[in-house]
């Protein structure tokens, strides 16, 4: 096996501290990747299926709009296979993602903060236009749920003998898509998760703290009949979930993990028994220089 073969390769836990006799709660830690998310899954299917479609050939270059994920996982296979890859990623997100993606060797362009990931998508599309290079549109093709439904999906049935509910932070929409497709074939019942902030609830949309989740609009491939219910989660009940996580389970994860963890939460009040899986998509290590396991102090002090 080499490196690149271990994408996918990831853990399924049950979550101890957590659960209960009736209602159980699992987590995929997908940390565990090489490039440390699930958004590895994204880029290497998306590269390979351009490489297979012939819209994508040695040489050639890839472009994204990302604030870290998916350009890292994107970065990763365009080393694999000799491409030059080229990232958008707005100012204000985790500066230790756009290390690691410079560190990949990925040219990544920082837009203004004020502009937000739809900003990024404009230039990255000009990008694509002027030089000839391959747009991944992560947040509008219609390929992109395709990486996680033969791969995570069938993992978290072929791992857990029952399931009842799934629910999963929705940023891009891919990976709930692709899951929750193959999950409404065993009956699951589905979930988002969205922070304060995001448009999917319904609420206005602003700044919030939780990374690599929340919409600025609808997901173009987020089909509204895969969604059961949506659970609106505050920065607050993110991070500090992200500290409960550390302290009871020994996991280091990212805030969108905490988020995934508090709707899961909020599920659990709801129900009598069963048994519900979530996605922890990164872990805490890249998101440091935000101050990750302080945010309350954070902003009790502002």
């Amino acid at each position: 096996m080499i490196a690149y073969d271990l994408i996918g390769q990831t853990p399924l836990v049950l979550l101890e501290s957590f659960s209960d006799e009736n209602v159980k709660i699992y987590a995929k830690l997908e940390q565990f990747n090489p490039g440390g998310s699930v958004k590895d899954r994204l880029g290497k299917y998306l590269v390979e299926k351009a490489i297979e479609d012939g819209r994508l050939k040695e040489g050639g270059t890839i472009v994204e709009a990302t604030a870290g994920n998916t350009g890292i996982g994107l970065a990763i296979a365009a080393n694999r296979y000799k491409v030059k890859c080229v990232i958008y990623a707005p100012e204000g997100f985790s500066e230790e993602k756009i290390s690691i993606m410079k560190a990949l060797g990925a040219d990544v362009r920082r837009t203004r903060k004020a502009d937000g990931m739809i900003g990024a998508q404009k230039e990255a599309k000009t990008y694509a236009e002027k030089y000839d290079a391959l747009y991944m549109n992560q947040f509008g093709t219609e390929d992109n749920p395709g990486a996680y439904t033969h791969t995570l999906a069938k993992q978290l049935t072929d791992q857990l003998p029952r399931n009842d509910y799934f629910v999963a932070g929705v940023g891009s929409g891919d990976t709930f898509t692709g899951v929750a497709q193959h999950m409404k074939h065993y009956n699951v019942k589905n979930y988002i998760v969205e922070p304060q902030g995001s448009i999917l609830n319904g609420g206005p949309m602003h700044a919030h703290a939780t990374e690599g989740i929340g919409a600025e609009k609808w997901p173009t491939f987020l089909e509204k009949d895969l969604v059961d219910g949506i659970f609106t989660i505050t920065d607050k009940d993110a991070f500090n979930n992200v500290k409960l996580i550390a302290n009871k389970e020994g996991l280091l994860v990212g805030s969108s993990s905490g988020a995934a963890l508090q709707g899961a939460l909020e599920l659990k009040k709801r129900i009598n028994e069963g048994v519900i899986v979530t996605i922890f998509p990164d872990g805490s290590d890249r998101y440091m220089s935000k101050q990750i396991f302080n945010y309350k102090e954070r902003n009790d002090n502002e």
